[in-house]
């Protein structure tokens, strides 16, 4: 399937998503800049690895079709207002609403890979969907819903960024006690990184783990999705 944005309907109403590919599914989690250049070029890549990739846009109540960058300082002041505003509960229904159009859209198996604000909803998406398998970059607030970690049975990966000024080392010991002991959770730690070292582009981007996280979160998703 060509690069195109489409509808999906959850039952709040429907919203708009960019989809890429054909095959198993992937949905992809965004960040607090929207579904911007980012989140596209991510599931444009995961398309050309032959994956459906899917990114809802989870802002849509707030201010549908947000596509900012973390380039200027009122940028990121709109982000982070954004941030502020969301609904947490109302964002997990519209991905489990992504869950289930992608299950039918594509080969029938669904991963769910996100960023930021997109790690934590993976760690939910985790718990609350069918989802087959989730990934979770630099999830911020974790360690505050590690009262869900019991609902989920289904593998999950998380990446922490050691050096995160969004999770504080106190959280991400948390984060750590707190899911040791689980069956489906692998994480991985990179500690001399800081928030966003994947994101091609950023300030605190970091090509050689950036692309060992990838090729973890790749084996990840061939491994439970195919």
């Amino acid at each position: 399937m060509p690069s195109q944005d489409i509808t999906i309907t959850g039952p709040d109403g429907s919203f708009s998503a960019y989809a890429a590919g054909s095959g198993p599914a992937i949905v992809v989690l965004q960040e607090i800049f929207g579904v911007n250049h980012v989140m596209r070029a991510i599931c444009d890549d995961l398309a050309a690895q032959g994956w459906l990739a899917i990114c809802p846009d989870l802002f849509w109540r707030i201010e549908p079709g947000i596509q900012i960058t973390d380039r200027t300082d009122a940028e990121w002041k709109q982000a982070f207002d954004l941030f502020g505003k969301f609904d947490i509960d109302a964002g997990l229904r519209d991905i489990a609403a992504t869950v289930g159009h992608a299950r039918r859209a594509g080969t029938g198996k669904v991963g769910a890979v996100g960023y930021c604000l997109g790690g934590q909803l993976a760690y939910l998406t985790a718990s609350r969907t069918d989802c087959d398998a989730s990934v979770g970059y630099y999830g911020v607030n974790i360690q505050n819903r590690l009262d869900e970690a019991h609902k989920i049975t289904r593998p999950l990966m998380l990446h922490l960024a050691g050096k995160d000024q969004f999770v504080p080392p106190e959280a991400q010991a948390q984060i750590h006690e707190g899911l040791k002991d689980h069956p489906q959770v692998i994480i991985h730690d990179y500690p001399e990184r800081d928030h966003a070292f994947a994101r091609l582009g950023g300030a605190h981007y970091h090509a050689q783990d950036a692309d060992l996280a990838n090729t973890r979160t790749r084996a990840f998703f061939q491994t439970h999705l195919t």
